[in-house]
């Protein structure tokens, strides 16, 4: 199995789209309406809002490809890209998605690495996130990695109002 993690640039326009889609569904479909995830799939993954993301030089996109296949993806913010107000001083975790079939490889600590290392490089103090309350497999990851809740915010999927936990880690070692 040969892995590589590569940066997505506006070419990989498409291929951002379609690995956004499928991972999203396939982590949230069967806990939300039909009418809540399409909702939220146009607002966040239409060409128009991607372009305007991946364009964003306060925003960075990485693929992580497993024998050629995009089998996951990671999105990290710093400054005003933040979905919160964190400072300057760190790094968001806004999305990181793996594909089904290539959970429990490995992958999902290879983008935290990777994420590690872009905040390394920007000279960040904290990394953080947020994560739905109901993502138990997720909070248990991250949390074995070394993340604490430090706050909530609200999260909407379509018109449902959804409760993500903040979770922090301060930078000091790798994942």
């Amino acid at each position: 199995m040969t892995i590589h993690i590569k940066k997505c640039t506006c070419e990989d326009l498409h291929t951002l789209q379609d690995i956004s889609y499928e991972t999203f569904n396939e982590t949230f479909k069967h806990q939300n309406s039909p009418e809540n995830m399409n909702a939220y799939l146009e607002k966040a993954f239409n060409l128009d809002q991607l372009e305007k993301e991946l364009s964003d030089l306060s925003s960075q996109f990485f693929f992580v490809n497993v024998d050629n296949e995009v089998a996951g993806y990671l999105k990290v913010n710093i400054n005003e890209a933040q979905s919160e107000k964190m400072g300057d001083e760190s790094l968001e975790i806004e999305r990181i998605y793996i594909k089904k079939k290539f959970q429990k490889h490995g992958l999902g600590r290879d983008l935290l690495n990777k994420a590690l290392e872009v905040a390394l490089e920007g000279n960040k103090e904290k990394i953080w996130l947020g994560v739905w309350e109901k993502n138990e497999n997720a909070i248990a990851f991250y949390k074995k990695l070394g993340f604490i809740q430090t706050g909530a915010h609200s999260f909407y999927m379509g018109d449902e109002e959804q409760t993500d936990f903040i979770m922090t880690k301060t930078i000091g070692k790798h994942f």
